[in-house]
């Protein structure tokens, strides 16, 4: 994102001071002199030298005068001209000296991103849901596009998303209470525990989950109420019970981010990370770089800039809370690598869906279908802007591409929304054109770009 678009100017300024024009020299300080006796004597002192000097044979008295005149009336006109001249420099040198040096003028007006967040606040305080529900009471806040026909009741998804938006934003004023969002979530919670999408029924499926808890964790809700719930969420997070989900790099990542953040210090975490690193794949279409699909078993599917951002991104935050070993740390720079070495940023970058497919429980030969949408430019620009990435372009020389590719996702971020709400673009309902999570994850990703660009220059 450019300094035009974060309505920032120069943050530094330049301490050297330039010489003092008209400084002092040896030339000046004699011709200074030279003028200070004052020009009738300078002239009169040659005349003298010149009449003394010059022989009789010269011409006579008369030449002897009129040679030694000229002279002096030259010396003293040259003096004159001298010293006005070495004056007028040291007055402007003066003038110089007491005049400060020009400064870049701050931003008059904020510039756009400001105006997004602004514009995205108020779309979000003028669109929530307040339903009241005769089994779960008052429900404040959003269904999981903005724009659906109304009255639109709040989903566990969408006001989670919409509560992540809020507490980013800073809440800047009290037409929104976070508490109300809070409460919300507890009561969208499902009878035998944990939460799912509306497509996924009554179910609870640990992706939608780990998302409530990791926002309720942020937003400070009780610690014994989240890790009551994390418990019944990792227990059912096996490969017998949910094997759909444990081979899902976008279901396995997911749970990874959102434990991160409600049970930091949890014992599955370090297994999911291990589970992550063992499934990445060696792609010999760039130089046999380790990256992800899809999918984290056979079969594993085609590579993915997506799945391996996504992949990334988890495996730095996990890095950051638990430390990371050498296969961890090997394959989260080779995924750097991977999305580096692409060779087509327009196809890495586009947006793409799947579907994660469960047998349902009352009906094992049927499945339930939860349509995933990706906003693959949003994954890039966060995986590219972690500490790690950065180390990565440095050590293998490849700076340029890395900034390249940084700032050609952050721009398509950037193009995604108007008015700072994301639009996924043409499908069939329009009414989901406006999806919450899309508009949380632009918005996040170009308030982090934001920061990152602002502490690149600081430290630069």
């Amino acid at each position: 994102m450019s300094q035009q678009q974060l309505g920032r100017g120069p943050l530094r300024s330049d301490d050297s001071t330039a010489p003092e024009p008209g400084g002092s020299s040896e030339a000046a300080r004699f011709v200074g002199w030279l003028g200070s006796l004052g020009c009738a004597t300078a002239g009169y002192v040659v005349f003298q030298f010149l009449f003394g000097l010059l022989p009789d044979s010269l011409g006579g008295e008369a030449a002897k005068y009129l040679i030694a005149g000229v002279s002096g009336i030259g010396t003293a006109a040259s003096a004159w001209l001298a010293a006005a001249l070495v004056r007028a420099r040291a007055a402007v040198g003066r003038a110089d000296a007491n005049t400060p040096a020009p400064v870049a003028p701050a931003p008059s007006t904020p510039g756009p991103l400001p105006q997004i967040l602004a514009a995205a606040h108020h779309a979000l305080v003028t669109q929530v849901s307040v339903v009241d529900d005769p089994a779960r009471g008052l429900l404040t806040g959003w269904s999981h596009s903005l724009g659906e026909s109304a009255p639109s009741r709040p989903t566990a998804l969408g006001t989670s998303y919409g509560l992540h938006i809020m507490l980013d934003l800073g809440v800047p004023d009290g037409r929104l209470s976070t508490g109300d969002l809070v409460d919300t979530l507890w009561r969208l919670r499902l009878p035998g525990g944990g939460w799912s999408a509306r497509s996924q029924g009554t179910e609870p499926r640990p992706e939608i989950t780990a998302l409530v808890l990791g926002v309720l964790a942020r937003a400070g809700a009780s610690s014994e109420r989240v890790a009551a719930e994390v418990g019944r969420c990792t227990a059912g997070f096996t490969h017998e019970l949910d094997r759909a989900g444990r081979e899902s790099t976008h279901v396995v990542t997911t749970v990874l981010r959102g434990l991160l953040r409600a049970a930091p210090h949890s014992d599955v975490i370090p297994r999911l990370r291990e589970a992550l690193v063992d499934s990445a794949v060696s792609d010999p279409r760039r130089d046999h770089l380790r990256c992800w699909s899809y999918r984290l078993e056979p079969p594993y599917g085609l590579p993915s800039a997506l799945h391996t951002a996504q992949a990334v991104v988890a495996l730095d935050r996990t890095a950051r809370i638990l430390g990371e070993g050498a296969a961890s740390k090997a394959a989260r720079e080779d995924g750097v690598r991977w999305l580096l070495a692409c060779p087509d940023p327009a196809q890495d970058l586009r947006n793409l869906r799947e579907e994660v497919r469960r047998p349902r429980p009352d009906d094992p030969s049927r499945h339930e279908v939860l349509n995933v949408r990706h906003f693959t430019a949003s994954w890039t620009l966060r995986a590219l802007m972690t500490p790690g990435a950065r180390e990565v372009a440095e050590q293998d020389g490849l700076e340029t591409e890395w900034r390249a590719l940084l700032e050609r996702a952050a721009a398509t971020v950037w193009a995604a929304q108007t008015d700072g709400i994301w639009s996924w673009g043409r499908i069939e309902n329009s009414e989901l054109r406006h999806p919450m999570w899309m508009t949380y994850q632009g918005l996040s990703a170009l308030r982090a770009h934001a920061v990152w660009v602002y502490r690149q220059e600081e430290t630069s």
